[in-house]
């Protein structure tokens, strides 16, 4: 009997009681996100088995070769490589990054139909071989690829969920650390609504340590965080992809260590506040559309979703970001 029938799939990949299942991530798209995302994770020790799924079957098999060859200096893992889908069977946790690739002056939105084209196939086919596992969307755009993907799926909501503006939001939290002279990780904000350019960061709750950045005061160059100091950090954030995709064709480092963030969250069963995209039921008034929000994320997936204080301001551009994802949604039929 193999160690996977021995241990129930309910027991945690965390915990520290006895023997325990060993925990698998599959990654399907092999490209710059998928392979970058692959080696965070064995990097990190994020998940004792690693495979990467793509239908290039060269290339898939080349990148696994390549990470694997240098796991003497991680974590102890394992990673394969194949352009079958059923090396994905048994994952406790399926990222997708497959989708059609966002060109230097494209928007995300522009990307919906070619990648929602690739999910009608795909996603059936990873549910047939990973039934149990928890689904994070990464493909552009993000928000309505989940929305559509989790329709295709018919798995519970909370299972299938997309990574969201968590890598903006780590944008932005370094744009404000940098402003103000403090460790990124004192400091607390979000970007809600789209991945994209409808996107908002929540001033009126963002913290560093237990000050509201609002009543933060002078920065470490003297200046105040006013209202001009704030749209043009919120323009860097929301300009980031374009210009990295304008200078190497594509983003990939932080988008892999930001969904490797999420991955732990479920794989540790953490309860992590992350802005995930999922969907929303009566939030702020928001309804049938996935977007980013502050969630709880664990080993389900996600949970409840948090309502920070918001201005009237901030109520408005949530909701007009959800009509903006919900308009190009219906384009496709969903």
């Amino acid at each position: 009997m193999t160690e996977v029938d021995e241990v129930g799939r309910d027991e945690m990949p965390g915990d520290s009681r006895g023997e325990r299942r060993p925990s698998k991530v599959a990654i399907v798209g092999a490209g710059a996100v998928g392979s970058t995302l692959a080696y965070a994770c064995l990097l990190r020790g994020a998940a004792r088995e690693v495979v990467l799924h793509d239908l290039n079957k060269t290339k898939v098999e080349a990148e696994a070769l390549d990470i694997a060859h240098g796991i003497q200096f991680t974590p102890m893992g394992s990673v394969r490589g194949s352009d079958d889908v059923a090396i994905c069977a048994g994952a406790d946790v399926v990222v997708i990054t497959a989708g059609a690739r966002q060109k230097p002056g494209q928007s995300r939105l522009d990307l919906a139909g070619a990648t929602i084209d690739i999910m009608r196939t795909l996603v059936p086919q990873l549910v047939d071989v990973a039934p149990g596992a928890v689904y994070i969307m990464v493909a552009n755009p993000v928000d309505v690829v989940t929305y559509a993907g989790l329709k295709i799926s018919g798995l519970p909501e909370g299972q299938f969920f997309g990574s969201g503006t968590v890598l903006d939001s780590s944008r932005l939290r370094y744009l404000i650390a940098r402003q103000c002279g403090v460790a990124v990780q004192s400091v607390h904000a979000y970007i809600a609504g789209e991945h994209g350019d409808s996107e908002l960061p929540l001033w009126s709750s963002a913290m560093i340590g237990a000050v509201p950045l609002l009543q933060w005061g002078p920065t470490s160059d003297g200046s105040l965080l006013d209202e001009g100091v704030r749209a043009s950090i919120a323009s860097e954030v929301k300009n980031s992809a374009y210009r990295i995709i304008e200078g190497k064709g594509a983003t990939n480092y932080a988008v892999g260590l930001a969904v490797v963030r999420i991955i732990e969250a479920v794989l540790r069963d953490e309860h992590r506040v992350l802005s995930v995209s999922s969907l929303l039921d009566d939030y702020l008034g928001i309804s049938d559309v996935c977007m980013s929000v502050p969630t709880v994320v664990g080993h389900d997936g996600v949970g409840r979703r948090l309502v920070p204080v918001v201005t009237e301001t901030e109520r408005y551009g949530l909701a007009r970001s959800a009509e903006s994802i919900r308009a190009v949604a219906k384009q496709f039929g969903f």
